[in-house]
């Protein structure tokens, strides 16, 4: 089972707070269209792959709307559903903290398999501490070296 901090990280992070606080699921693509359009990409957002080395400072706007970009795409392409489902955010008028998870490794419905299932993708206005999956998949690892090489 992965772990949810690495090193000595405090757990009262306000990172780890927000990850394991409240989030709003945004269930259709309609919806997710109007939150990407509402994201604030000048805000200082961390752009953090999990699994990944951690950023080591916030994205420029450039780069936030590469991400989202390419991740919506992706996320519509790979999660081919009628409904959207897998993000979620602290806020979806003004996010601060966007958990974004993979189609390609969603778990069990309802955690009922025991296992943690991690974020694909974060998007913190805050630096994120270290989240360890078990695997993270070499695709998803080319696909965001793709991004920023």
């Amino acid at each position: 089972m992965g772990q949810l901090m690495g090193g000595c990280m405090p757990v009262e992070s306000g990172f780890l707070a927000k990850y394991q606080g409240l989030l709003y699921n945004i269930l259709s693509w309609d919806h997710l269209t109007a939150f990407w359009n509402k994201l604030d990409r000048q805000a200082g957002w961390y752009l953090y792959p999990v699994g990944h080395h951690l950023p080591g400072s916030a994205a420029d706007p450039e780069e936030v709307d590469r991400f989202v970009r390419h991740l919506d795409e992706l996320l519509r392409q790979d999660h081919d559903e009628d409904y959207c489902g897998i993000v979620y955010a602290d806020d979806l008028e003004r996010p601060s903290f966007i958990k974004i998870y993979d189609p390609h490794n969603l778990g069990v419905a309802c955690g009922s398999s025991g296992r943690h299932v991690f974020p694909g993708w974060i998007m913190s206005l805050q630096p994120p501490v270290e989240l360890r999956p078990e695997v993270t998949p070499n695709n998803r690892k080319r696909w965001w070296n793709s991004l920023f090489a």
